[in-house]
């Protein structure tokens, strides 16, 4: 799976997050192809408490270990 995300709080402004079958992932900068849309994501990270709003899963809310402060657009992808 892929995830471009656009907005702040990650590494970059623009970014590619693709997850591997055994289970890594890697971020790249940019926007990385090919683009086989799966749906779109709002997420939200204020402090450890994490709001999903996903065009297929719905809205979720959701608690991390660390504390960060998110605002991101992102696609889901093959």
């Amino acid at each position: 799976m892929k995830y471009m995300e656009f907005g702040i709080g990650n590494s970059w402004l623009f970014r590619t997050e693709t997850e591997l079958d055994d289970g890594t992932e890697f971020e790249e900068q940019g926007i990385v192809g090919p683009i086989k849309l799966q749906s779109i994501y709002i997420r939200i990270w204020v402090g450890s408490t994490v709001f999903l709003i996903d065009s297929k899963e719905g809205f979720k809310r959701m608690k991390k270990k660390r504390k960060e402060l998110k605002l991101i657009l992102g696609m889901v992808s093959k």
